[in-house]
């Protein structure tokens, strides 16, 4: 007798350049990684991004987020397109998504693969291995400010950062509660408090507060660009670290990068308390450079379905998933042309499908 089987509804925006060639590629594989679980994925695909707002004049439609509401996971290919400001796409798509689900925590790993050749001299897969925690929903990303004066000598343009004490205690629990699962318990904060007096010298104040509770996770804060540094010279020093929205943003791209290529980066951006649909996606953007050629990693792609997949309680599946990417790069696997292989996109799914155990 089978077991009754559940459904899991995944709305899907694959976006604009190679979000729509690696969000595919993705699919294929969480179809096949869950074949013999209990459960069913259901993806419906929605036509949103910068090519919808050149037809329309929106970057989705008005009823969008109510209609994500009902999902039970959001895939995200990428948005920006050549011609639609880049402020337009991410404050009319992405950013909308984050803040009116509250989805707070923004997960990204920052892991050197076996096989793949990272950028540092003398650093292997045991020096990189990293997980940045985001503050996802406030700090300099609040949307805060604006102009006066436009086009005059007297323009004068503002940005306020919003930081609030209860944003930032749970962003710190939640960073103090994975590092205290990890291996190694060790958080390392991102701060600049000798120069932001107000809002840095508050996050230091909530993650000390929040620290007497973590006992055994070393904890230890950085001036932001004091870590960034350390993530070149000294990364097997790190293991978690918790960031705000611009100090993680910026600290992730460059954990990718040292990771040998901003293709394989996952992310997640999490409603913990699930009252909302969490979204996962690849951080590497749409890439109109190379668009339409067939030649976009789907790494990053499949590897955040992954992640979506283990959020959704399917773990044994994304375990298979991870498994199998490091067989395909670390076996010899076929590369695309960022991991500087001469692989299509499809060539690397393929690989990565047949590597499923």
């Amino acid at each position: 007798m089978t077991s009754p089987s559940t459904t899991y509804r995944i709305a899907v925006i694959a976006g604009d350049g190679i979000g729509t060639e690696v969000i595919p590629a993705g699919i294929d594989v969480l179809q096949r990684a869950v074949r013999d679980e209990p459960c069913v994925l259901e993806f419906t695909a929605f036509p949103w991004g910068c090519e919808y707002y050149q037809r329309t004049g929106t970057m989705m439609s008005a009823d969008a987020l109510d209609q994500l509401q009902a999902f039970d996971a959001i895939y995200l290919g990428a948005v920006g397109a050549p011609g639609v400001p880049d402020h337009v796409s991410v404050w009319e798509l992405i950013l909308p998504i984050r803040q009116r689900f509250d989805q707070y925590v923004n997960l990204r790993p920052m892991r050197l693969l076996n096989g793949v050749p990272g950028p540092l001299a003398g650093r292997g897969p045991a020096d990189i291995d990293m997980i940045c925690v985001r503050e996802n929903s406030e700090g300099e990303y609040a949307g805060l400010g604006g102009r006066l004066h436009r086009g005059t000598p007297h323009e004068v343009a503002e940005q306020t950062g919003l930081f609030t004490r209860r944003g930032i205690d749970r962003i710190a629990r939640f960073a103090f509660e994975l590092a205290a699962r990890r291996p190694n318990p060790r958080l390392a904060s991102a701060t600049k408090s000798n120069a932001l007096q107000h809002s840095m010298v508050l996050w230091d104040e909530t993650l000390d507060a929040v620290a007497a509770d973590f006992p055994d996770v070393a904890f230890r804060k950085y001036h932001v660009d004091a870590l960034a540094a350390r993530m070149v010279t000294h990364p097997g020093t790190l293991d978690v670290i918790v960031a705000s929205n611009l100090f993680g943003d910026i600290l992730t791209d460059l954990g990718a990068a040292i990771s040998g290529s901003l293709g394989v980066a996952p992310g997640a951006n999490i409603n913990p308390e699930r009252h909302h649909p969490s979204m996962f996606e690849p951080i590497h953007g749409s890439a109109p450079d190379i668009a339409g050629r067939g030649i976009a990693n789907p790494i990053g792609a499949i590897w955040a379905g992954a992640m979506m997949l283990d959020h959704l309680g399917l773990t044994a599946a994304h375990d298979r998933i991870v498994r199998a990417i490091e067989r395909v790069v670390g076996g010899g696997g076929p590369r695309t042309p960022d991991l500087g292989g001469s692989a299509t996109t499809r060539d690397v799914t393929t690989a990565v499908i047949d590597a499923l155990v």
